[in-house]
């Protein structure tokens, strides 16, 4: 019987474990992936936004000798500090059930293995769950919904879809690394969030036909050599080997709705107390950007490592309580 069970092996996973660890609560981490498993599957080159100490968690220093981390210094970082609390995670078995059974819960996870716990916290991100355009031939094994390296697609032609950081970052990688590349956005322009130091960049390259782009334009179909997509003016067809669809990504909330968890329909957030992030199952509690549901532009990892302390206050307080 542990204290908590944590599922999700993400920085607001592993800040909640730790905030238990200082607490004297026993917790275990449970992940069907790896430890930050959703940060290994970022493209390769990704530098972060935020500088270091927005990502620190346990008052462990995020020291690098540049000021905005990769993608690697983040795995490495993340997992010294498992090392660091010398955490209970157990990776590569995911949960399957959560059965609040009286006063506590049993956890059954895809090997069998079964948990028992006084409180669950479910800190499972959303990156397993990509937007999909909903047409004709998404399904192709020619679309992606990932992006990772653009060395595959040298001298390919790729329609990049999207207008938003990934998107634009995925766009200007493969026009560096010799792809013919497409950027296909539904609105009049770019988003206004693409970061600072990128938007003159991609840019001028449109400018220059270096790169093309379609605004006001949608995929209406993809077939394994091109896709058809309408713009403003007419409907269009054009050759392309990839299609990488990059238009964000949503919540599941199936398992939320599995263990009891009540959803908001309109943007899928699970219900739960602002004040302590318990959910209307008592005793369960959601942490990191899963709070937030679709709107997965409020709750980032900068803010979603303070969810650990704020719920092992809660649970804390709910003992004394007892």
């Amino acid at each position: 019987m542990f204290d908590i069970v944590i599922i999700g092996a993400g920085p607001a996973g592993l800040a909640c474990a730790i905030e238990a660890k200082k607490a004297g609560l026993s917790a275990v981490v449970l992940d069907k992936g790896s430890v930050v498993d959703a940060i290994r599957r970022f493209p390769t080159g990704l530098i972060w936004f935020s500088t270091p100490e927005l990502l620190e968690i346990g008052d462990v220093p995020f020291v690098i000798p540049s000021t905005r981390p990769t993608r690697v210094d983040t795995i490495n970082y993340y997992q010294r500090v498992v090392f660091h609390y010398r955490l209970d995670v157990r990776t590569l078995d995911g949960v399957e059930h959560v059965q609040k059974e009286g006063y506590h819960f049993k956890i059954t996870t895809q090997r069998g293995t079964l948990y028992e716990a006084k409180y669950v916290v479910v800190a499972t991100g959303y990156y397993d769950n990509p937007n999909k355009l909903g047409v004709p031939g998404e399904e192709l094994p020619n679309v992606l919904h990932y992006y990772r390296e653009p060395f595959e697609f040298f001298g390919m032609d790729v329609a990049v879809v999207g207008g938003r950081n990934s998107a634009v970052e995925a766009a200007l990688d493969l026009y560096r690394h010799g792809a013919r590349v497409t950027l296909i956005h539904r609105g009049p322009e770019l988003s206004k969030g693409v970061k600072y130091w990128i938007l003159p960049d991609i840019e001028n390259r449109i400018k220059n036909g270096e790169i093309q782009a379609l605004f006001n334009s949608t995929v209406k179909e993809i077939r394994q050599d091109s896709i058809t997509v309408q713009t403003p003016d007419d409907c269009e067809e054009l050759k392309t080997d990839f299609v990488f669809v990059l238009v964000g990504f949503h919540p599941s909330s199936m398992h939320l709705k599995n263990y009891g968890v009540e959803i908001t329909p309109d943007n899928l957030a699970p219900v739960h107390s602002p004040e302590t992030l318990e959910t209307n199952v008592s005793g369960l509690y959601v942490c990191g950007s899963i709070v937030a549901g679709r709107n997965n532009n409020k709750i980032f990892v900068e803010n979603g490592r303070l969810h650990g302390a704020v719920i092992v206050s809660a649970i804390l307080a709910k003992q004394n309580e007892n």
